[in-house]
């Protein structure tokens, strides 16, 4: 087998490396899988990513076992089906039934029924080496749209200048894991394994410069449309009163500035009266437009 021939020593490292290094790159979701498993709710989590990632896992097996020489592909990629399997188990678990029906779908629509045509199409239309040959590009084709989907986060770090959700150390991983597998492709003369990582070191390039340009920038949040049924109205007058030592003070809040020797105004039926014998006296208002003697 080329990838584990004595033949290819170099060949061999980098795949074994490859192994490492993807492996961690499976078990990063874990913090999120905890979170999930804590709350006993998915919190917003989306499934999308771990049905990809089997998905991915499932046609790179299916491609290793015909070239019959990529066992290293076999072992990592069969790892990684076990654990996105795992993933998808606790996220279904503890996911409300829209989500258990939306996560349900995408697997019968992705890992059953396109994979099952894909199976199919290449058994029948192919046959020999040019059945690794139609496979290969459906593994190149899926994996560069695997690799193109981290445009909308660098998109989103762009906008809002807030490196907040494209960790760095998960950008150098995936960078990392494209030069050993592209290395890998490369020494053992597997075009399709090579080329999308190219693709992939790209794109790890990028989100590591996004990162040393904006993780010390101040982040600029997309403002918030606020709809007039949930706006607050604010009183015309707004009255706060706090204590200084012994004597007491009033701040007012008001569109038209009142004099501090002019006598608190009141609306009537609102506020009680105040009698002669209060005056010169300093005067409490609660919240309930009382007005006591203090």
């Amino acid at each position: 087998m080329g990838g584990l021939s004595l033949q290819h020593p170099w060949a061999f490292a980098f795949g074994l490396l490859g192994n490492v290094i993807s492996f961690m790159t499976y078990l990063a979701p874990l913090p999120t899988l905890y979170r999930i498993y804590r709350s006993k709710s998915t919190q917003g989590f989306q499934s999308v990513p771990y049905v990809v990632a089997l998905f991915s896992a499932m046609l790179w097996i299916y491609y290793a076992l015909l070239k019959s020489d990529e066992c290293l592909l076999i072992t990592i990629n069969s790892a990684g089906c076990v654990i996105e399997t795992i993933y998808i188990i606790i996220y279904l678990t503890y996911a409300p039934k829209q989500a258990k029906l939306f996560t349900a779908k995408i697997l019968l629509l992705l890992n059953v029924g396109v994979f099952g045509l894909i199976l199919l199409l290449t058994l029948l239309l192919s046959e020999g080496e040019k059945r690794v040959v139609m496979l290969g590009w459906v593994c190149v084709g899926f994996s560069v749209s695997v690799f193109v989907a981290p445009l909308s986060v660098i998109r989103l770090v762009v906008r809002t200048r807030s490196v907040e959700f494209m960790p760095f150390s998960l950008s150098l991983s995936l960078t990392v894991s494209a030069v050993v597998w592209f290395l890998y492709g490369l020494l053992i003369k597997d075009k399709y394994v090579a080329l999308p990582n190219i693709l992939g070191f790209a794109f790890g390039v990028i989100q590591m410069g996004l990162y040393a340009l904006y993780h010390k920038a101040t982040p600029t949040p997309a403002p918030k449309q606020v709809h007039d049924d949930d706006a607050v109205k604010v009183p015309e007058h707004v009255v706060n009163i706090s204590k200084l030592g012994p004597a007491a003070a009033i701040e007012l809040n008001t569109h038209n500035p009142i004099d501090s020797g002019m006598p608190l105004p009141m609306k009537e039926n609102s506020l009680a009266c105040a009698s002669d014998e209060t005056k010169g006296g300093v005067y409490k208002v609660d919240k309930a437009t009382h007005v006591e003697q203090v």
